[in-house]
Order: C-alpha cells, then sequence, then structure tokens
C-alpha cells in the first residue's frame, strides 16, 4: 500500500506531552528552513504549522506557548521550497470568517503553485474564544457551514454562497486559489469531527490518542458504520492521517518503529503527520531519512 508522509514542523510549537528537545527552545529560522528544505528533498509531502493565537497562561504547561501563525510561516517556507505539501494543522475555523481564510489561504496557494492543504478544526480552548471575541457554544455548526462557503468559493473571483451561518455575494475575493479542487483534511478527537470528514472533508486528522485509544474508537461500532456510509456518497476514499504517539525512532529503534507503524496501518492509516525522537536538526534530518528506508522495508510505498 501507499502512504503519504509529512512533518509536524518542529520548533514552531512545542507541546510539553512529547518533551521538546533543549535545541527547539532556542532554534534559529535557518534550523527550522533546513529541516523543512531537507523534507522537499527527500519526498515528503507536506510540512506544517499550526494556529492558536493567545493561549492562557494557566494552559500552557499542557498545550505549550508558542504557536507560529500557520500563514506567514508557511508562506515563508513556501518561498524557499518548490514542491512540498504547505498544510495548516490545523487553523481555527471560528476565529475566521470564510472569506478571510479564502483570501489568506487562496494567495498562498496561488503564490506556491497550487501547494496548500486546507487542514482545519473547530477549536477547544473556551478562553481563548472568549478573548478574542468568539462564541464558544456552537462553533461546530458555523465550522461546517465554513468548510461548505470555502469549498464554493474556492478558486473563484466573485464567490457566491448561501448557508446557514455565511451569505456572500457580490465581492470581489482576489486571489482565491488557484482552480482545483481544493483538499480539507478535519482535524479532531470526536465521533462528531470524524462525521464532519466523513461528510466535508478528504482527510481526517484524529490527535491526542494512544494506539490503544485509537484502536479504541476506530473499532467502535457506531464510528465503523459512519465509515461505511462514505461510501455510499459522491467524496471517494476518506484519508486516514494518524499521528503516531509518542514520537518515533526509527534510527534508533527500527524494528520497534516498523512494527508499531504497521498497527497503524492495520487501523486503516493512509498517511502519517509524524513527530520524531531527536536532539538537534541534524539528527532530526537522520530521523527523517531513516523513517524513509524504514517504510520502504517494510513493504509499504510512499504516496
Amino acid at each position: 500500500m501507499s502512504l503519504a508522509l509529512g512533518i509536524v514542523t518542529p520548533a514552531l510549537h512545542m507541546n510539553p506531552r512529547f518533551d521538546p528537545p533543549e535545541w527547539e527552545f532556542t532554534a534559529r529560522v535557518d534550523d527550522v528552513v533546513a529541516v523543512v528544505r531537507h523534507a522537499e528533498e527527500l519526498g515528503y509531502d507536506w510540512v506544517s504549522c499550526s494556529e492558536h493565537i493567545a493561549i492562557p497562561s494557566a494552559a500552557s504547561t499542557v498545550r505549550g506557548g508558542r504557536y507560529f501563525d500557520p500563514f506567514s510561516t508557511l508562506g515563508f517556507f513556501a518561498a524557499l521550497t518548490s514542491r512540498v505539501g504547505l498544510l495548516t494543522h490545523m487553523a481555527v475555523l471560528p476565529y475566521h470568517h470564510p472569506l478571510e481564510l479564502l483570501k489568506r489561504l487562496g494567495t498562498l496557494d496561488v503564490l506556491s503553485g497550487g501547494r496548500v492543504i486546507v487542514g482545519v478544526g473547530v477549536g477547544s480552548l473556551q478562553p481563548e474564544f472568549e478573548v478574542l471575541g468568539h462564541a464558544f457554544d456552537g462553533r461546530g455548526d458555523r465550522a461546517d457551514d465554513a468548510i461548505r462557503a470555502i469549498r464554493a468559493a474556492w478558486g473563484t473571483r466573485v464567490p457566491e454562497y448561501h448557508g446557514s451561518h455565511y451569505d456572500f455575494e457580490g465581492f470581489i475575493v482576489e486571489p482565491s486559489g488557484l482552480a482545483r479542487e481544493i483538499e480539507v483534511w478535519v482535524g479532531g478527537r470526536t465521533r462528531r469531527s470524524l462525521r464532519r470528514a466523513l461528510e466535508l472533508g478528504d482527510a481526517w486528522m484524529p490527535f491526542g490518542f494512544t494506539l490503544e485509544g485509537l484502536t479504541e474508537f476506530l473499532t467502535n461500532e457506531k464510528v465503523q458504520a459512519d465509515l461505511a456510509a462514505r461510501g455510499e456518497t459522491s467524496r471517494g476514499e476518506l484519508k486516514l492521517i494518524l499521528a503516531p504517539e509518542p514520537p518515533i525512532d526509527p534510527l534508533g529503534q527500527p524494528d520497534t518503529t516498523a512494527a508499531f507503524l504497521a498497527e497503524y496501518v492495520a487501523l486503516g492509516a493512509t498517511g502519517f503527520s509524524l513527530r520524531f525522537a531527536h536532539r538537534s536538526p541534524e539528527h532530526y534530518a537522520e530521523q527523517m531519512e531513516a523513517l524513509q528506508s524504514l517504510v520502504r522495508s517494510s513493504g509499504w510505498s510512499l504516496g
């Protein structure tokens, strides 16, 4: 089978749960750029950048406090690369009007030659919603309508959409992305997020699961029924982009890593959003190379 591979770009966000190495706290921009360029050289499918705007201090011990802005960061990466995909992982939909995202991501898509992957989530940090002046309740329904609006408007100079929460026509949005079917990847850790991906997205990217927890979730009878129902729609097969936890060590523990990833593949993984155990940018690069060799030796091809 074919697997797509992308990275959770180091240093842009340090999640305390993964005990980030010291170099990430003091990383230079050049260090991160070197990782991104090496990912492209190796043929990785995407690099990513997540979104939070204002983390409450009390939550930083769990979520971390540093989050580079995904729109400017991925634009910077676009200028320094030529092929690798640019994934917002994840943009928080309720923080933006769909036309705002259309303009930001559409501009990036044009500048990068069609490399944007629109990764979206609904958000879960209520104090952040409140300080930004956005309603926390009802965010799921607003996010669903936002996805529909973005799909309807993508690549259209004068977009028109009439939905449950967003309504617009007669406004020029240029650029608004290349004229193509934009990929929308939905993040989350609930059945609702999976159903959102099944109905409106091209991929589901769950987060915060151990292998045991994800196995329990995906083998649930109701979830299995949801996944089976996708085959009755016109959207085609849903990609399942999984994020192994804890970070993997293909260089130091190749056999253990191969067995670990094989369990995710058995769950239906079509790709991986990867974190590596590493101690420096150079070690990170070595881990990316080792992972590719491991994937090929395990009989999987690269997507």
